[in-house]
């Protein structure tokens, strides 16, 4: 298949009869560490991926907006009044049925409208494709969230220069939550708005701060794909952030943000079993991303592998979001040459590891951990190298 920036541009010419003349982008993202901390006020530590969903498109001066999803071989438009300021969202409507692949840029575009005002858009033709793969928690929808927000804000210059990435961030995560009716956290699409290319991105998820965090240079990142997609995994969520909850309300705490171990101990004999494991795990989880942020700045890779393993154990064990894939291909990539260091990443139940490898043995990591995970399931996984990539933008043709 050919890489998506190709697809939406031949898409474009395709569609409209002449060629595109600008392109925005989205990048998928990786979490390398910091767990479900993100409702419980805590540090998460992502990076933006290489691999990104692209959208052809020229600008339109009548308020329309015109889309062809390439991958889905699908077309759709609405109007910028459709979702001018005042416009209920859509996903609180009476009867409000399941969201199509049109609602995710027309709520951008809603959320954006009504954040920034009518006049800050302006509309398009364009083409979407991307090479972020679905499902597998590596955050395609806010990929294609952030790319249309680029077009949409192109008079004003879209790019990290030319836009507030907290604004935009947050505009996309309403757009989710509020338009299409999925309830996610900000890290997504704040990581796939203000990335830097090179770096992670440790970000205080209580009031939206941010800090870029090199990767050493003899280190690569690999996404580690199972092959497997979440099941039922929104009452699990909704049961754990209910326990974090719980938690925080019975220590007196905003947040588990602000509780440590020893309060938690102290405290163990009058909090639910299961409460309490949770709750150990994401006390635990946000001292780690902290710590891997130290250690990346420090050079000291060994050191965030450690804890990428302590990390996966954690979410196993004590918050139990694992599943046998995910401890599978874990298991494999820790037997693979060059691997400092693996844990699950996404909200669990399915989808993708992640794995910091020594650069020098990418190749053989990949074919040792692809083989090591097919002898233990019986199924084939896909295995991802990438760099740190940079965030959202937009540049003319």
């Amino acid at each position: 298949m050919r890489p998506a920036r190709e697809r939406a541009l031949a898409a474009f010419a395709a569609a409209y009869g002449r060629e595109a003349t600008h392109l925005a982008w989205g990048p998928g993202r990786v979490n390398l560490i910091g767990e479900h901390t993100d409702y419980n006020d805590g540090f998460v530590l992502p990076m933006a991926l290489e691999r990104r969903a692209y959208l052809a498109f020229a600008p339109r001066h009548d308020g329309a907006v015109r889309l062809v999803a390439a991958d889905l071989g699908a077309e759709g438009a609405f109007t910028l009044a459709e979702v001018a300021p005042g416009t209920p969202p859509r996903a609180a409507a009476p009867g409000a049925g399941q969201a199509s692949w049109l609602d995710y840029p027309k709520g951008v575009a809603w959320a954006l409208a009504h954040d920034l005002g009518a006049g800050a858009l302006a509309g398009f033709d364009g083409a979407l494709a991307s090479d972020v793969p679905r499902g597998a928690g590596l955050s395609s929808s806010a990929a294609v969230e952030l790319a249309v927000a680029a077009a949409l804000l192109r008079p004003h210059e879209a790019g990290p220069e030319g836009w507030d990435v907290r604004a935009v961030a947050r505009a996309a995560q309403r757009a989710e939550n509020a338009w299409v009716g999925v309830a996610t956290g900000i890290m997504d699409q704040l990581v796939g708005a203000a990335a830097v290319a090179g770096c992670a991105l440790l970000i205080d998820c209580r009031d939206l701060s941010f800090e870029p965090v090199p990767l050493p240079d003899d280190v690569a990142v690999a996404v580690l794909d199972t092959g497997t997609r979440r099941g039922l995994v929104g009452s699990a969520y909704d049961d754990r952030r209910a326990a974090c909850e719980r938690v925080a309300a019975a220590l007196g705490a905003p947040a588990l943000r602000d509780v440590t171990i020893a309060d938690l101990r102290a405290s163990a004999h009058r909090l639910d079993a299961t409460d309490l494991r949770r709750s150990e795990h994401v006390v635990a989880e946000i001292a780690r991303a902290l710590a891997a942020a130290d250690a990346l700045e420090a050079g000291d890779a060994t050191a965030c592998g450690r804890l990428m393993d302590e990390s996966h154990a954690s979410l196993r064990d004590l918050f139990e979001v694992s599943s046998p894939a995910l401890d599978a291909i874990v298991a494999a990539a820790r037997a693979a040459p060059g691997c400092l260091g693996a844990r699950m990443t996404g909200a669990g139940f399915g989808g993708c590891a992640v794995a910091l490898v020594e650069a020098a043995a990418v190749d053989g990591f990949a074919t040792a951990t692809r083989d090591g995970y097919e002898r233990a399931t019986g199924t084939a996984a896909t295995v991802y190298v990438s760099a740190a990539g940079p965030g959202a933008g937009a540049t003319a043709l």
